[in-house]
Parts: structure tokens; sequence; C-alpha cells
């Protein structure tokens, strides 16, 4: 999660990801205001030592306007990393402390900034919590006491139950057509729940904001980059008598990597990369378990923030141009998205947070609260909203379960009320999370997709909201029984409210409809 949304909104000891706020502190380097002003020179010597950054620049997308501001970056002192001529977005790395102020001023530049606030080194994501593993004793009773038909670990599997999905495989499991992308940490394709459906052709990493698709560049650094292999087996564990099942084990799914391998931070100009890459390689469907680091939220009165959110959108409104839905974790701060004020104590996360205020209808989680994206909160076994998922009326599209170890479910032999998949190395674990509740709905969307194979990604949309089962809010929220409200739902009319938007996502009635 970059910020993995199954983070922090916090996982392991990974950094937090991204904060937006109405004044915040750069390191030096990172340009923080527009200016009118021409900025003092700078000498060679002084550029030459000062750190690395890298930039998002955003102009009109014509061949012409990419190719001066190329050379405008050049002499401005800054390299190009690489350019997306279809959006008008120019990935690039300098030295010079003033090169967002001085690039800014380029005609034909738009909006321009930098991606992060420490330099560059030799991502974040939305679970939260670090991973109980799957003992071997464990899943070895598990295997023992199966149902006839089900997978071997699926009695564990109270999420499959909650939306139908283990009915629906029955009728349809999905089909070979539709691709699922997991722009995430990476994807352990050899685990053998992932292997029969894994699309290696529709796979790369796009760490640094440059696809590389040479064999196995879509894997996670290491075991500990579990997250995105997580999310794989929920959308798409294959039905193969070998440990979980997925959402929609029918389909495909693919990995793009955008996780930076020293800080597993996912910074803006990987996502633009995997947005792309997704749209030009026929994945229908984006699961997007994160938030774009180094900000919480976005704030547009900040330029560097400002070119984050413009390029990022750039590219996701390309997918959705070309056929691609893409569904994104809520978030797990327990914010409410639709407030007047959220106090955002984590960002940057990758140099030093300064606490902010801000409004979260100016200053915008990304890629969640992007227009067209479907946003989804987090449910338990009990069909109430996850005590860390964050919410809002008018932000939540729909809901699906991510776990609550405060909801126990009593019909499953571990107890555990946190979801089970697939883990790197061929292993399972529990992890819960927005973060887990997204990929939920990305295999129902799937499921959708493969049922109305025409559908593009409005209509998708309105299927997955149609079919939804619809959750009230309640009379009172205290899940973890200490006797405090710890939330508000707010009723948003037309069968919608802060908690589950249209409601819990159904995977039975993907396939019948």
């Amino acid at each position: 999660m970059a910020h993995l949304r199954s983070r922090r909104r916090t996982a392991l000891a990974l950094p937090l990801g991204i904060a937006l706020a109405a004044s915040v502190g750069f390191l030096p380097g990172a340009a923080s205001a527009a200016s009118n002003e021409s900025p003092a020179p700078v000498s060679a010597q002084a550029a030459k030592d000062a750190p690395a950054l890298a930039y998002v620049v955003n102009t009109r997308a014509d061949h012409k306007t990419i190719q001066y501001v190329k050379k405008a970056i050049a002499e401005n002192g800054g390299s190009v990393v690489v350019a997306y001529e279809k959006i008008g977005v120019i990935v690039a790395h300098s030295s010079n402390p003033d090169f967002g102020k001085q690039i800014r001023q380029v005609r034909g530049v738009q909006t321009a900034g930098a991606t992060r606030t420490a330099p560059l080194t030799a991502a974040g994501t939305t679970e939260d919590g670090a991973p109980t593993p799957l003992s071997k004793a464990a899943a070895k009773s598990l295997k023992a006491a199966a149902a006839p038909g089900d997978e071997p670990l699926e009695a564990d599997q109270w999420d499959l139950r909650a939306i139908g999905a283990d009915k629906a495989a029955k009728i349809n499991p999905g089909s070979r057509k539709v691709t699922v992308g997991v722009i995430d940490t990476g994807v352990d394709d050899t685990h053998p729940d992932l292997a029969p459906n894994f699309s290696a052709s529709q796979s790369a990493s796009c760490v640094g904001g440059k696809a590389d698709t040479s064999p196995g560049a879509w894997r996670p650094a290491n075991k500990d980059s579990y997250h995105g292999t997580h999310v794989a087996g929920e959308i798409a564990a294959a039905r193969n008598g070998v440990g979980v099942a997925g959402v929609a084990p029918g389909v495909k799914v693919s990995g793009i990597k955008v996780a930076d391998p020293v800080n597993e931070l996912f910074y803006p100009e990987s996502v633009v990369c995997a947005f792309v890459f997704a749209a030009d390689h026929g994945v229908e469907i984006t699961n997007n378990s994160y938030y774009v680091d180094p900000w919480l939220y976005n704030c547009k009165d900040d330029p560097d923030q400002r070119a984050i959110v413009d390029a990022v959108n750039r590219a996701q409104l390309y997918a959705q141009r070309k056929g691609t839905l893409s569904l994104a974790s809520a978030g797990n701060s327990n914010h409410d998205l639709d407030s007047d004020a959220i106090v955002d104590t984590s960002s940057p996360d990758d140099s030093t947070p300064v606490p902010r205020t801000i409004d979260p209808h100016e200053c915008l989680d990304v890629p969640t609260q992007l227009p067209g994206v479907v946003t989804v909160s987090a449910t338990g076994v009990k069909d109430l909203k996850s005590i860390y998922s964050s919410y809002g009326k008018g932000v939540i599209d729909v809901a699906a379960p991510g776990g609550d170890k405060f909801q126990i479910p009593a019909d499953t032999p571990s107890k555990n009320g946190r979801i089970l998949s697939t883990m790197p190395g061929g292993e399972y674990g529990w992890l819960q999370g927005t973060s887990m509740a997204s990929p939920h709905a990305a295999g129902v969307a799937a499921l959708i997709k493969s049922t109305h194979p025409k559908a593009g990604p409005a209509e998708l949309q309105r299927l997955l909201k149609k079919q939804a089962d619809r959750l009230s809010c309640p009379e009172s929220y205290d899940p973890d029984g200490d006797g405090d409200v710890d939330a508000i739902c707010q009723d948003g009319g037309k069968n919608k409210n802060g908690f589950y938007g249209s409601g819990l996502v159904d995977a039975l009635a993907a396939v019948k409809k």
C-alpha cells in the first residue's frame, strides 16, 4: 500500500501512505509552492551535488508539445525517464532544486511537481495489521475436514459465503477472456493456487515509471512483500483442489508491480505506468488496494500534489477510455471522507510527516477519489462496517468483505474474522483491511464482465451497484464494545449510505442477472 490499504490503513512496519494538507513542509529540492518570480540561478556544481528527485510533468497530449517540453527538461537540469504521449505525462528526474519552479514556467506545461519529498534511493498499501500465517497443522486439519467439492481450506473462507461466491462458482466461475490486473507489491505467479490463472503477457514491473516485462519482473521483491499475492488469491485463486478459492476462480489475473523494492512505497510515476500498461494490454479490471505515496491526501493548492493528482487521473481516465474498470480501497483510517476536516498525521510518508488538517473534498485520496474509480469499504462477517474502514456519504460506492477481528465467525474451524488467502512461497495467511475488500469487489466485477462481455466500465459499475445487497446504517456503531460510538453512518438516499454505498457486492447475482 505505498500505502497499502491493508496497511495503516497500516501493515507491518511499512511506511504510511499519503497525506493532503493546506500547508506542509518539504525537504530541500521538492517544489512546494508556485512562484511568479524567476528562480535564483543554481551553480553547476550545486546542481550536481544536490540529491535527485522524481517529477511528473503534465502537458498537452501532442507530439510537438511533448518534444518541446523534453528539450526544456534537459535544459533545466533534468532527464526524461519515459514519456506517455497519449496522456501528456512525462516522468523525469532532476537534482536541480529549482527544477519544479522552472519547468512549470515552460510553454505547454500544464502542471508539474515532485512525486516524493526524499531523494531517490538505490511504495503504500491498505491492510490493517500484520499477517497471521496458516500453520501446517491447521492446514492439514482443514483439508481432512473439507466438504466434498470444496477447496481444502474453504471452510475458513466465510467471505466467499457472505457474497455468494461459493454458489456463483457452480454456475459460472468466470471467463478466461476476462483479466483482473493487480496493481500492487507484485504477484507470486508460482503459487499453486495462482499459476493456473496467471497471465504473464499482461504482467510487468512499473517501478520507477517505465514498464519492465522481462520474465518474473512482476514478482514481489521478497516474501515480506506479500500484499499483492494475497490480493490476487482473493480475486482468482483457482478451484483446483489446492488451498483456497477466489471470488472469480475462472478468470485470469495479472500482476503489475508498483511498490518500490526499498521502502515499499507506491510512487505516482509507477502508478501512472501501471494504468497505462493495463489499458494497453487488454486488462478489463484493475484492483488498487493502496494510496499513492507520499501523500495520504493530495491537496490541489500545492503544485506538487496537484501534479500528482493530474498525472494519475490522466492515466486512469485513459484506462477507462480503453475499457478498463478500476476499483480501489477506501482506506483503513476510519476517516469520514465526506467530513469538513480530517487531521492527516502521516504525510509525507517518505520523509518527516507534518501534521495538517485537510478538507477531503479538496484534498484527494488517490486513486480512490478519482472520477470513475469504484471506492470500496470493508465489512466483517456480521455485514457491519469494519472498525478501521474509512467511509463517507457520496464517496463509498459499494462494500465488500475485508475482515474484522471484532466480528468473529461462528461457523468456521479457525474462528478467524480476517481474510484467508495466498501468500508468497506457496503459503497461506490471514489479513484484514480495505485492501482485502477491494479485490472481493473486483472479483464480482469480473464475474459481471464474464456474464456481460460487451459491458464497458460505466455499465459494469452500474450493474455492480444495482446488484449489491442493500445494507442499512446501524442505529449505533460500536464494534469494539467499549461504549463509544466509533463512526456515524449518514443516509445518502436512494438506497445508499456513507458506510456501504449501494450495498454489499453480490457474486451470485453477478452470474445470474
